[in-house]
């Protein structure tokens, strides 16, 4: 990982949009500062897309999209994208699986996280699990106690030996039915409201996560940003970011927004 002002000028000039994970991303320590909410307020003041990319819950994203300086917003890891319309005052929602097939995976998503709860001493259920329709969120650090390592990785195997995807954030370690995640629906997005092939316009745009479950997008896109924090991950990054700031979480979420914005 280079730190980010190895990125050269024409590439950072080039930037037309900043993807962003949530927590401990634009987030610190469960807050979102002043200091980093204003950097969303100026990058799209700067004529940049914002479009975070999160592992947190429909009910969330749809406050997200109505209340947040953003374009859009990805929710539970690629299961759904929002979009406010100002001018039509309409909230439009996506899904990556039909309602049925939502429904029907709720029932099994509620039997599995009973099962990880009684398994693994110490997780829970995240405090956001009743705002979620596609995903199921066990809490390893957020609030509880901070679990091992080990805990951890028991928690991923038992989702995994049901079928389901399983990814860990810097908080919970979310589980899925369904081939998807932050890429694919970040593609969608892009290509049905923007009218942006991501796939040849992937180096006008930023990624910056913390976390695993950001690899899909650290790998993806040229210019990727890690938070300093991920740092923290780095021995279980399948993909790290291509470069790193100097300060951590929403500092660190500020601190790119400054170096975008260097000439504007």
């Amino acid at each position: 990982m280079q730190p980010l002002t190895a990125m050269r000028d024409a590439a950072r000039i080039a930037i037309r949009g900043v993807l962003a994970d949530i927590d401990d991303t634009i987030s610190t320590s469960g807050r979102v500062t002043a200091e980093a909410y204003a950097a969303m307020e100026r990058l799209r003041r700067a004529g940049l897309l914002v479009i975070p990319i999160t592992g947190r819950p429909a009910g969330w994203c749809d406050h997200i999209a109505r209340m947040w300086p953003v374009d859009a917003v990805v929710g539970e890891n690629g299961a759904l994208y929002m979009i406010h319309d100002d001018r039509e005052r309409k909230l439009k929602k996506r899904y990556a699986l039909g309602e049925a097939d939502r429904q029907a995976a709720r029932v099994r998503l509620s039997a599995v996280g009973e099962q990880i709860v009684f398994a693994v001493p110490g997780c829970a259920l995240a405090s956001d699990q009743p705002y979620r329709e596609a995903d199921l969120a066990i809490d390893y650090c957020e609030d509880v106690a901070p679990l091992s390592r080990q805990a951890v990785d028991r928690i991923v195997a038992l989702m995994r030996a049901e079928g389901m995807t399983a990814m860990v954030s810097s908080i919970h370690v979310n589980g899925w039915f369904g081939a998807y995640d932050k890429l694919t629906m970040t593609r969608a997005l892009m290509r049905d409201e923007f009218g942006l092939d991501l796939d040849a316009h992937r180096a006008e745009f930023v990624f910056v996560g913390d976390s695993p479950n950001d690899a899909p997008m650290f790998e993806f896109f040229p210019h990727s940003v890690g938070v300093a924090n991920v740092r923290g991950f780095a021995d279980g990054l399948p993909a790290p970011p291509k470069y790193v700031t100097s300060r951590e979480a929403g500092a660190g979420f500020a601190e790119l927004a400054d170096f975008l914005l260097a000439d504007a």
